[in-house]
């Protein structure tokens, strides 16, 4: 399986409200196979395959980020998370820092004094908000010198990704959720077009997950079914592992569609795919906007097992490539 283009997707900054380059990305790909997507007002990206959808299917380009919340005395930066960073997972991570004019800035999250040799507290100091720090790789001193280089309140922060695929079949970096989700829909459309079918399907690429509203809206007026493609859980208490498709029976905002997830289940029984049924026990997805929005639709979610989650993540090409077959087989 060539994930070439996850792994350009990967390398695209994209976190909730800063995804244009990505869903342009995402679009230019998909023209490139033969088909014809669209730009919805709040900048998703949808794809109809054959007319009068009947069911979508969906998964979110944006991920985990900040925004510079306040320039300090010293010329750093405080940030205000996008998403649901864990501060221990991102500690010592690279960054870019995006302005309003386009200038890109490199920084490290750092603690606040993170000397070992005058911090006796290092290894023990809570990590919040109000004790962490982007270190800038520029010479600032002061609010001034950070100021004049064009660097605000607002301007996005980006986390370096560290992509990398092992001989061994994972793919780990940040953001398999749920650009490995974006993946398995690049696969369908491509596999669409060279076997010259148009079911009755869209494929949506939401924007705004990860802050709640992504699957809100959008969608063509026909469809019945929603089908969200999102990270499987894998962690203590749950079924999840990278290897497999997870087929969600229930997350935080409570059950599934149970029609949609027999139908996947037997699927994924008949034709031998590695696939596990799990409960997330602090988990939502675009399914769960889509419903809370008041869609008429029957909603169901899968997707590849990832590790860590929010943190060091690590998927595996089979719980990828299981995705991609179970999403065929459900379309028919």
């Amino acid at each position: 399986m060539n994930l070439s283009t996850l792994k350009k997707l990967v390398a695209i900054d994209s976190p909730s409200g800063y995804t244009e380059e990505a869903s342009q990305y995402i679009f230019d790909l998909l023209k490139s196979y033969g088909w014809k997507p669209e730009r919805t007002n709040k900048g998703a990206v949808k794809c109809v395959f054959g007319k009068n959808p009947t069911l979508a299917i969906a998964a979110h380009v944006d991920t985990l980020g900040g925004v510079v919340s306040n320039i300090m005395g010293d010329g750093n930066l405080r940030f205000s998370k996008v998403g649901g960073i864990q501060l221990n997972g991102y500690e010592g991570s690279y960054c870019r820092i995006r302005t309003l004019e386009g200038k890109i800035y490199t920084g490290t999250l750092l603690l606040d004094n993170p000397a070992a040799h005058v911090n006796r507290d290092l290894g023990t100091a809570q990590r919040t908000l109000y004790n962490m720090h982007i270190r800038l790789d520029e010479e600032v001193e002061s609010k001034k010198d950070t100021e004049q280089l064009g660097i605000q309140v607002g301007d996005f922060v980006c986390f370096e990704t560290n992509y990398e695929e092992t001989k061994s079949g994972f793919v780990k970096s940040r953001y398999m959720d749920n650009k490995a989700g974006c993946f398995v829909l690049f696969e369908i459309a491509r596999q669409l077009k060279a076997k010259k079918k148009k079911p009755a399907v869209e494929i949506f690429f939401s924007n705004y997950e990860e802050v709640g509203h992504g699957g809100t809206v959008g969608y063509s007026d026909s469809v019945k079914e929603l089908l969200v493609i999102d990270m499987g859980v894998v962690g203590d208490g749950t079924e999840g592992k990278e290897t497999a498709c997870s087929i969600c029976a229930k997350d935080s905002s409570g059950p599934y569609d149970f029609e949609i997830r027999k139908k996947l289940t037997l699927l994924a029984r008949k034709h031998k795919i590695p696939h596990v049924v799990d409960v997330y026990p602090f988990y939502s997805s675009d399914g769960s906007a889509a419903l809370k929005a008041g869609n008429n639709f029957r909603v169901g979610l899968i997707g590849p097992g990832v590790s860590a989650s929010h943190g060091v993540e690590r998927t595996h090409k089979k719980g990828i490539m299981a995705t991609v077959d179970l999403c065929m087989k459900y379309i028919g």
